[in-house]
């Protein structure tokens, strides 16, 4: 992996992946005590940066590659990105889901056109049955993580941070970035290394399942005993990628971890203020500009919201609870 990779990805991406925007509001700043900015990737296509991602993988695939299709595991926006990359590419494709993912994103993956396959999150293999799939329908797998293509697609969110930051003449922040399995965070620590090497990413995760976090702490990759009961269903994965951690580990500052709770306000208030809908795994980034400020050394943190795809009544009983 490697900057030149991230370039590569952002070219073929032009006029595919939307450039999304920097938002702020004073109301933020002032929970925070800083300035906060959020890059709002929930705005992206499918509702979430996974499609930036898919569609790099995608592109880089050969004429019989994408006639035989391709095949993706997800709890449902890298499942939501890749449908979408296929579609427009007019590829076949499977999607490999769990079953207690949000009903709205096994809908919207079945509506861009994806066969969806269900599996037990908490007792099935999803990588086993993704092989397998793979190897018996002779489909290309698009990892949602540890893949470099994928990887390279999401660092461009990193160049577009770092050039939107210069716009407004910041030179030095903290980036934080909801973290599952290390894809996003670690393609934007590339991207920010060569474009605004004095910006620090640091991963944020759900309690419970801060394997990332543990991992960096600790110096080797870690595991979560769990595999389902968050409402963070976005980023919940076994542990970092064997690709992801070390540039994790190279490249970023600690691991940082918010409660189910403060992702829900931090959901509320990004409403609220920004009038963005935000998924509770994609709302841990601003949760720990909001509600940690003291993790963080620079006068400016920006809070990557990684995705909006939450079901409506957990929406609607969030904005109830935390009014």
């Amino acid at each position: 992996m490697n900057i030149d990779m991230i370039r590569a990805a952002a070219e073929r991406l032009h006029g595919h992946a939307r450039h999304t925007p920097f938002l702020s509001s004073p109301a933020l700043d002032e929970i925070a005590g800083k300035r906060i900015l959020v890059k709002a990737e929930c705005l992206q296509h499918t509702g979430s940066f996974k499609f930036r991602g898919g569609r790099a993988a995608m592109s880089a695939l050969d004429a019989a590659q994408l006639k035989s299709g391709v095949i993706a595991f997800s709890s449902g926006n890298h499942a939501q990105g890749v449908a979408l990359a296929a579609r427009e590419f007019g590829a076949p494709c499977v999607i490999v889901m769990p079953s207690d993912a949000p009903a709205v994103k096994i809908a919207n993956t079945r509506a861009l056109g994806a066969e969806v396959v269900l599996y037990i999150r908490a007792t099935d293999d999803r990588d086993a049955i993704g092989a397998h799939l793979s190897l018996d329908r002779g489909l290309t797998l698009i990892k949602p993580f540890d893949d470099p293509q994928v990887i390279a697609g999401q660092g461009t969110v990193g160049l577009e941070i770092a050039a939107d930051a210069a716009a407004l003449g910041i030179i030095s922040a903290d980036v934080l970035v909801c973290c599952g399995g290390g894809g996003l965070t670690s393609g934007i620590a590339l991207a920010l290394a060569a474009d605004a090497p004095d910006m620090l990413v640091y991963p944020v995760e759900p309690e419970g399942f801060d394997d990332v976090a543990r991992s960096l702490a600790t110096g080797s990759i870690q595991t979560n005993t769990r595999r389902d009961g968050s409402l963070c269903d976005a980023i919940i994965t076994p542990r970092p990628g064997d690709l992801t951690f070390p540039i994790m580990q190279r490249l970023c500052g600690a691991g940082l971890v918010v409660s189910e709770a403060q992702a829900q306000r931090a959901m509320v208030a990004a409403f609220n203020h920004l009038r963005i809908v935000l998924e509770p795994g994609g709302a841990v980034a601003l949760a720990a500009a909001l509600y940690h400020p003291d993790a963080t050394q620079t006068d400016t943190t920006i809070a990557v919201a990684t995705g909006g795809n939450v079901d409506p009544a957990l929406f609607a009983q969030t904005l109830k609870d935390y009014a």
